[in-house]
């Protein structure tokens, strides 16, 4: 039987239909999830589920009885309460009793001036909350704050945007539902939070509906997979993998199944235009038929087309990027970096893997010269052009037009040395030329992602930093932003709690260790995964005695890193090249006519000849340090 139902549910947005006439039912322990591009429908779908939105036609069936608990994309919090009137919140008239039961427990708890008068007060709360049937209440509200690694005393506006999407869970939980329903529930977490509530959602008996664009969590907990595509919804038993494989097959066949009916169609028209034929009584059937396929392909909607991304990388940067030498930062008594070393070349991809709060933004803001040390050295290259990418959109003006975002006061944008008219590019980025002069503040979450992105890569950089670039944007949006990342010729930054996008874009990772410690991994997320796990299973099996080192044993910090190593494998070639374009730029110099026929160009090849020799030095050193720590 059943838990829901969905039967022939219709929901427009416009002239857009968002659902069209369908069916969905969700069983007893399945984990299923929803997913669709970016404003297919999916939280309109979950929230008509909830009973916050209601259906244009059709019926929602819920079983008698049945508890089901709701977690928006973004949940809101009246302000000067706690974390457990938060949770309590959403139960009914026990709300109040059982805020001001907790609030006599912990005045109990305390140094009590007036016992008596206080224990009167829980006893009478007590039997209230008992003649409402909600006295347990209480306790699985603690239960729930608990699980989620929250205090229950907390003042809601001191919480992080992490630590409120646990509070939303908590007050979810806190119903023993028997059916939840998850719309981007990994979005503000980091990936600790990630894996703890996977782990909280596989190891509790609930059956789960929930939107997610993070494909490792959705393959970790997903047992069906439901797809919301131009208002049909269709379901797919097992994987994500799987999912793919059927709807490759499925997109094929629904292409020549369309390319069949529209060359009968074409056929059709050219024989009605044949004119007295057509129009016999005896033909009259067939004109009926073209008038049905007129409407069957009006109707029909084609699939959305695919995001066309690309990036100017501009000129190249210097090959090094930045040069950290034992760099230390504190705000107060917090040290946030803490002897941190580390050499950044072009074309590194670097991943940034902490806790929120952790300081990634801070190690970011000093890698790029942007915060000074407190001690340490940052040494910067030449010819570096950064574009950030705002996790937090703060640099979207809300009355905007997407057109005055992407080119103030043009119509025109450069992409590649290829000069594109405003709409068509916004076009690229799935923005219908409707939208173009509409302001920012009427676009959905993934679509403000969408616009960011669009912006960013207006602008030649040959340094990307991506904070959070993921939240809010469809999967097959997430696949294309990774294949645009992976042919990049820069240099880049990420910050993300998408694992696989961390596995599938970064080179190396840098990765919080606690207590402002911050150290390099080659690889990404699994890479650093591995590494950890290796490194506590090499602390448990370490014998506890101490061995005295041998007196020609080089000191364990001597040793090269494996990104050293790289380093220095490469520094010959680069050397060389270097050694070549300066002999090339000599000879095109000493050309005596030259300097009379374009003294500009002269300059300008003195000036590489300069810059070279500069960074010719300085590889020549760096090779000669690295290679004298190989003890040959």
């Amino acid at each position: 039987m059943p838990l829901i139902s969905l039967s022939q549910a219709s929901l427009a947005f416009g002239h857009v239909a968002l659902l069209d006439r369908v069916d969905l039912q969700l069983d007893a322990g399945e984990r299923v999830a929803l997913i669709g591009r970016n404003g297919s429908g999916k939280s309109s779908l979950l929230s008509a589920l909830a009973g916050d939105t209601t259906l244009d036609d059709g019926s929602i069936w819920r079983q008698p009885g049945l508890r089901l608990a709701y977690v928006p994309q973004e949940s809101r919090f009246d302000e000067g309460g706690t974390v457990f009137e938060a949770v309590v919140a959403g139960m009914g008239e026990a709300a109040r009793l059982l805020t001001e039961w907790h609030a006599v427990s912990h005045r109990m708890a305390g140094p009590a001036i007036d016992h008596d008068s206080l224990l009167e007060q829980l006893e009478r709360l007590q039997h209230e909350l008992e003649a409402l049937g909600a006295w347990s209440a209480a306790s699985q509200a603690e239960r729930a704050i608990e699980r989620v690694g929250l205090d229950g005393d907390a003042q809601v506006e001191t919480l992080s945007g992490g630590q409120k999407k646990r509070l939303a869970l908590a007050r979810a939980l806190a119903s023993e539902p028997q059916v939840l329903l998850l719309d981007e529930p990994t979005n503000h977490l980091d990936l600790a939070a990630i894996e703890w509530l996977e782990e909280l959602l596989l190891g509790g008996n609930l059956s789960l509906l929930f939107v997610t664009h993070d494909r490792r969590f959705l393959d970790r907990l997903a047992t069906r997979i439901v797809e919301l595509d131009r208002g049909i919804l269709r379901s797919f038993p097992g994987s994500y993998a799987e999912y793919q494989r059927r709807k490759t097959e499925m997109l094929h066949d629904e292409a020549l199944q369309n390319a069949k009916s529209d060359k009968f169609l074409a056929q059709e028209e050219t024989w009605i235009r044949k004119g007295i034929e057509a129009r016999r009584t005896r033909n009259e059937g067939r004109v009926l038929r073209l008038k049905a396929l007129r409407r069957e392909r009006a109707a029909r909607r084609e699939q959305l087309g695919s995001a066309r991304l690309s990036i100017d990388a501009g000129d190249k940067s210097g090959q090094l990027v930045a040069e950290l030498t034992d760099v230390n930062k504190a705000f107060g008594n917090t040290q946030v970096v803490r002897d941190f070393s580390a050499r950044i070349l072009r074309g590194d991809r670097i991943g940034l893997i902490g806790p929120n709060g952790a300081g990634k933004t801070t190690l970011l803001r000093l890698i790029l010269g942007e915060l000074a040390p407190d001690s340490g050295t940052v040494r910067l290259g030449t010819r570096v052009q950064v574009a950030y990418f705002d996790q937090f959109r703060a640099a979207l003006d809300p009355e905007a037009t997407l057109a005055d975002v992407i080119s103030p006061g043009s119509e025109y944008v450069e992409i590649n040395n290829e000069r594109k008219h405003v709409i068509g590019y916004l076009g690229d980025f799935l923005f219908p030329p409707s939208r173009a002069r509409s302001s920012v503040k009427t676009l959905s979450g993934g679509e403000r992602n969408r616009l960011l992105l669009a912006r960013l890569f207006a602008r030649p950089a040959n340094v990307l930093v991506l904070d959070e670039p993921t939240n809010d944007l469809d999967i097959e949006t997430l696949e294309l932003l990774e294949e645009l990342l992976q042919d990049y010729q820069g240099t880049i930054f990420l910050v993300s709690h998408d694992r696989t996008f961390l596995d599938n874009v970064v080179t190396q990772t840098i990765a919080a260790e606690g207590d402002g410690f911050w150290k390099e991994y080659a690889g990404g997320y699994e890479d650093w995964r591995r590494c950890r796990k290796e490194a506590m299973e090499k602390d448990k099996t370490a014998p506890a005695r101490t061995v005295a080192p041998r007196a020609d044993a080089k000191p364990a910090g001597n040793k090269l890193t494996w990104k050293e190593q790289r380093e220095l494998e490469t520094l010959p070639d680069r050397i060389a090249a270097l050694e070549t374009d300066q002999k090339q730029l000599a000879e095109q110099l000493g050309d005596p006519e030259l300097h009379a026929r374009q003294p500009a160009e002269a300059a300008r090849i003195a000036s590489c000849i300069e810059i070279n020799e500069t960074e010719l030095l300085t590889l020549l050193e760096r090779w000669a340090t690295l290679e004298s720590r190989t003890g040959s």
